[in-house]
């Protein structure tokens, strides 16, 4: 009764929310014609009876050489990863920890938590979850340690039939590492639709590494009733922050394959006075340049944005006012956000104007949701923003090597993969105008 009342008041919010887009979203500035909406999924397993089994697995990087494995089972299981290079066959073992979480009357199953390594780049590893009959074999590769590498970028996923088109289109792009910049699951307070959501990606996620921050929809804080906020983010997608010196699950930064990639938190403190101020202050000041000539950051808010949905918030003006220049002092050649349902490539910008050692900025908030699309824009479209469309899609960022990267967007609406958008870019720190 209580998952059947939960998912009532989700529907009833999901109706709202496109009710509220169609009315008030207008028209895209593009003549492109969209194909008809697709339906809000919801998946569930296949036994309704406490299963032994793990699910919703997903990996994500921890560190230059290890991998950290999580999943969920019904019944308690022990906190183990069996793991080697050929199907069956498992060399090496890791134990972990196992926890869990309330949330009002949602208790969650038994999250695991193992850290496996130290592992080979570029190898395909083969694990098992949990105890001996514990099931389904799974495999992952690692991403190489050199050049080239890929990333695939989608923010806003959602579980809608537009997120299922998204992930159909990642899966064909043959990429290393999946980074997303906030809003996962859409749960909203539905603690199932995390359940959900980690069945939903789970084929794509336990495959190559997901790394993700927050977004506005992970908040999940309900004043007097529910007062620490990510609690379920938190317990279900643990990222390696530790590693990079980070105090909080919600911002981070790692490297991969000559990339610094760094992940902030746009709903949690960012001013001077900050943790996460000072936290990104020491880690951009710890980069080598010649070790990690590229630096791509995600945050959720964008700091650029020409669309008419989300102007003036706090989370994106104050943040930009706070950070802004620390980004551009290090030269950090991507910022890369989601929040807005649509795609929006800028030039390289500063302080609201075409800067050439500034980062290209990205919205990339168009994976799929049951909030629908961000449909209108700002007219005239300003001269910083280069290329903008309102269609559900997903982008790939190939890093050739130490000097030259090609950023591709896909649109999803298409049952065919559709790259609408394309440009090749130089890495700041190859850019001898902007040494500083």
């Amino acid at each position: 009764m209580a998952v059947q009342f939960q998912l009532v008041c989700c529907a009833l919010a999901a109706c709202f929310m496109v009710f509220s887009v169609g009315l008030f979203g207008g028209t895209d500035a593009h003549s492109y014609v969209r194909p008809p909406p697709r339906e809000d999924l919801f998946l569930r397993k296949s036994d309704d009876s406490p299963s032994s089994s793990p699910q919703q697995v997903h990996i994500s990087l921890v560190g230059q050489d290890k991998m950290r494995i999580s999943w969920i089972t019904d019944t308690p299981t022990p906190a183990t990863v069996k793991y080697g290079t050929s199907p069956g066959v498992y060399g090496y073992s890791a134990d972990g920890s196992v926890s869990s979480y309330h949330y009002l009357a949602y208790q969650s199953g038994e999250i695991h938590d193992v850290v496996i390594g130290p592992l080979k780049p570029n190898t395909i590893y083969y694990y098992r979850c949990g105890g001996p009959d514990s099931g389904q074999e799974f495999s992952f590769k690692t991403p190489p340690a050199q050049f080239p590498i890929k990333f695939a970028i989608a923010g806003d996923l959602g579980q809608s039939g537009w997120t299922n088109s998204t992930l159909e289109h990642i899966a064909k792009s043959n990429y290393d590492v999946l980074l997303l910049p906030g809003d996962l699951s859409y749960a909203d307070f539905v603690q199932v639709l995390w359940d959900s959501f980690g069945l939903l990606v789970e084929p794509l996620a336990s495959q190559r590494p997901w790394m993700v921050t927050q977004g506005n929809h992970e908040v999940e804080k309900i004043p007097v009733i529910h007062k620490k906020p990510f609690t379920a983010y938190n317990a279900r997608w643990r990222m390696p922050f530790e590693e990079s010196g980070s105090g909080s699950n919600l911002y981070y930064s790692f490297d991969v394959a000559g990339v610094h990639v760094i992940m902030l938190g746009s709903y949690t403190d960012f001013d001077q006075n900050s943790d996460q101020y000072k936290w990104l202050e020491a880690d951009l000041k710890k980069i080598d340049r010649g070790r990690t000539p590229w630096i791509v950051v995600l945050i959720h808010a964008p700091w650029y944005n020409s669309n008419t949905a989300h102007q003036g918030e706090h989370e994106a003006d104050a943040m930009k006012a706070a950070m802004e220049g620390m980004l551009y002092q290090a030269r950090v050649d991507f910022v890369f956000a989601g929040h807005v349902h649509a795609y929006e490539r800028f030039t390289r910008v500063f302080n609201g104007a075409a800067d050439n050692c500034g980062p290209v900025h990205i919205t990339i908030g168009d994976g799929g949701n049951r909030e629908g699309l961000a449909s209108k824009y700002i007219d005239p479209k300003p001269e910083i923003s280069l290329f903008r469309e309102a269609s559900f899609g997903h982008g790939e960022l190939e890093v050739v090597n130490a000097t030259h990267a090609q950023w591709t967007w896909h649109r999803n609406d298409d049952d065919n993969a559709v790259a609408s958008d394309s440009i090749w870019l130089t890495s700041l720190s190859s850019n001898s105008a902007c040494k500083l």
